[in-house]
């Protein structure tokens, strides 16, 4: 009788283990997507958070620590608030970011698509053109690419674009070579459905998860690569506020103006940190393999 009830017993308190296990486990995505949250919404309320303008010069206000005079992280070499170019150097993060993604996600799963479904000669050099480009540096190409196009945000959404769709050929082509021949598709075909049919409402919603966490880790990626690209003078150009300009600009004062380039640095690494951490998160509950 007891060894019975035994299990009923235990297996309530087994579950709340498990629920238990399963909240510490997403923490670290959820603080991630906090922050990323907190940055979409400080880019769009970016006039309403500061009393400052991004662009006015005052060099009466030359390197003035942070706290001085309402100034909380102080103020760079042409007298501007630091905390409010940070803030409106958010909306050009966020906005490269995510439509060099969304940019390069469509070219480059539509490729995947085409590639991994209909196979032969298009498969051959579609994937022969990845490859070719995935053996150039990514930087280097994105500052090749954005040379040719010019600086400026949509420029440089462009060329991040251009340089970023091919891991998305290798991932939607590896997943549609794993899926097109199983049971539910070769029955839809056997049914008459087209190709177009088959591939939007049977093969992609089941790689739709890896795309999802392919893309979420981009973006850091994108975010990473734009800081760099305006760092080297390439991206978006003053006095319009980015990260990456704003590390350039406080680089010959470091040492004695540490918060001219600390503090957008640090910026930087949280946004790119919390985005690693929601791919992490998405990967681990997406995938099949890794549910305990």
């Amino acid at each position: 009788m007891s060894t019975s009830a035994s299990p009923q017993a235990t297996s309530p308190q087994a579950r709340s283990r498990r629920r238990i296990k399963l909240r510490a486990s997403d923490v670290t995505g959820i603080a991630g997507l906090v922050v990323i949250c907190l940055l979409v919404l400080a880019a769009i309320f970016a006039p309403q958070l500061t009393n400052f303008d991004p662009e006015l010069v005052d060099f009466n206000k030359f390197l003035q620590p942070p706290g001085t005079d309402g100034h909380i992280l102080g103020t760079d070499t042409l007298g501007r608030d630091v905390l409010t170019r940070i803030v409106f150097g958010s909306r050009i993060t966020l906005i490269v970011g995510f439509l060099s993604v969304v940019f390069s996600g469509l070219f480059g799963c539509t490729l995947g698509l085409v590639a991994g479904y209909f196979g032969g000669w298009l498969d051959v050099l579609i994937t022969r053109i990845t490859d070719i480009q995935l053996s150039f540096p990514f930087i280097l190409l994105a500052l090749t690419i954005g040379a040719l196009f010019g600086d400026g945000l949509w420029n440089v959404t462009l060329s991040l674009a251009i340089a970023g769709w091919p891991v998305y050929v290798r991932v939607v082509r590896g997943g549609v070579l794993s899926i097109k021949e199983r049971d539910f598709t070769t029955a839809a075909r056997g049914l008459g459905s087209g190709s177009g049919r088959i591939l939007l409402r049977h093969i992609l919603p089941n790689i739709v998860g890896s795309i999802v966490v392919v893309a979420t880790l981009q973006v850091s990626q994108f975010v990473i690569a734009e800081a760099t690209v305006s760092f080297l003078g390439f991206g978006v150009q003053p006095p319009t506020p980015a990260w990456g300009t704003m590390l350039s600009e406080g680089r010959t004062y470091l040492y004695v103006a540490w918060w001219v380039t600390v503090f957008p640095g640090v910026a930087l690494v949280l946004t790119a940190l919390s985005m690693n951490l929601i791919g992490d998160w998405l990967r681990d509950r997406l995938d099949p393999t890794l549910q305990n």
